[in-house]
């Protein structure tokens, strides 16, 4: 296995769970009587948290619903499909070798 076609697999896994673990946090948005500090919720909450805060901080409330799952959602989506896309970056370096 090259190094590229590792890359590409590790990279597409992380960034695979991520939009998982975004969209879970979206579907949790839906719900705030749901307790994120308890299983299996912590586990969303913890490892979306450290990218939604900061952005909370440059994107408020839109009627009181927190968008920011919504764009880092898109963010990790779009970046999926530049590298990793049919026309990606790390795909067309697969091509070459």
């Amino acid at each position: 296995m090259s190094a590229v076609t590792l890359t590409n697999w590790i990279l597409g896994s992380v960034l695979g769970l991520m939009i998982l673990l975004f969209l879970f946090r979206i579907v949790l948005t839906w719900y705030p009587q749901v307790d994120l500090k308890r299983f299996p919720f912590n586990v969303i909450a913890v490892t979306t948290e450290p990218f939604l805060a900061p952005l909370r901080k440059l994107v408020p409330p839109i009627g009181g619903v927190d968008i920011t799952p919504v764009i880092w959602l898109g963010i990790v989506s779009l970046l999926r499909e530049l590298l990793l896309g049919q026309q990606g970056l790390l795909t067309m370096a697969t091509r070459l070798h």
